[in-house]
């Protein structure tokens, strides 16, 4: 099973499996395995992967040949269904998360029961975003179904924020404020009495705003196109 996330300009794949368990027939384990094969074929390179799951395996505590998948922080001794999770994650260029951080044995084992504590869960992605992965581990007090523990991966993604644009909206041209230009407004502000000092503060900062405005629409002159918002402006700008 898998969903699709599309986070702005960000298409995100986050794929769950649970591996055949020990003594189920070769033909469902090979199943499962060209099952997800075919998923992960389907996802675009360009687009994030994220798979989860209880591989039912052992990766082991050292990489030893695959040291393009396994960061060398594994736990406990490599049988043959944790070999096929590295030959999967070889086959797809990914890399075991939880593999790659050093943490102690209790952030490492994620089923634990009575008799038993192993590393049978894996979080996988691509290893070109190996980057993105800020941390892996197993949160110790958070108890999942049966005997298996939460497991936990930081990812941090960058969103490009768009800039947003006032459409063809006339604004005063402030940048063509000189020292003459700002003589010539002082002038025509004065001659219309702009600044008079009588009645309510409400009143008397709409009208001197209006003044304003158009002083320098007169003196300045106007524009119509395509501007960055400006903070501060919207008072000086509104036609």
């Amino acid at each position: 099973m898998f969903i699709k996330l599309v986070i702005g300009e960000c298409t995100l794949n986050v794929v769950s499996s649970y591996a055949p368990q020990v003594g189920l027939d070769e033909e469902i384990k090979r199943r499962f395995w060209e099952g997800l094969d075919e998923i992960v074929r389907s996802i675009p390179p360009t687009e994030r992967l994220f798979i989860g799951g209880d591989f039912n395996g052992h990766i082991g505590s050292a990489a030893c040949s695959y040291v393009e998948v396994h960061g060398g922080f594994g736990l406990g001794d490599r049988n043959g269904r944790g070999t096929s999770l590295l030959d999967f994650a070889e086959a797809f260029d990914l890399v075991i998360a939880n593999s790659t951080f050093p943490k102690r044995e209790e952030h490492l084992v994620t089923f634990q029961s009575s008799a038993v504590k192993t590393q049978i869960d894996y979080l996988l992605l691509r290893r070109c975003d190996r980057g993105l992965c800020k941390d892996c581990k197993v949160i110790p007090g958070e108890t999942l179904a049966t005997q298996h523990r939460l497991l936990v991966m930081d990812i941090g993604i960058m969103m490009k924020s768009k800039k947003r644009y006032a459409r063809g909206r006339l604004r005063i041209r402030w940048g063509a404020l000189t020292k003459d230009k700002t003589q010539e407004l002082e002038e025509s502000l004065s001659a219309m009495r702009a600044w008079r000092s009588s009645g309510y503060a409400s009143t008397m900062w709409s009208m001197t705003a209006n003044y304003v405005r158009e002083a320098a629409r007169e003196v300045l002159g106007t524009s119509k196109g395509f501007s960055g918002r400006h903070q501060g402006d919207w008072w000086l700008s509104r036609p």
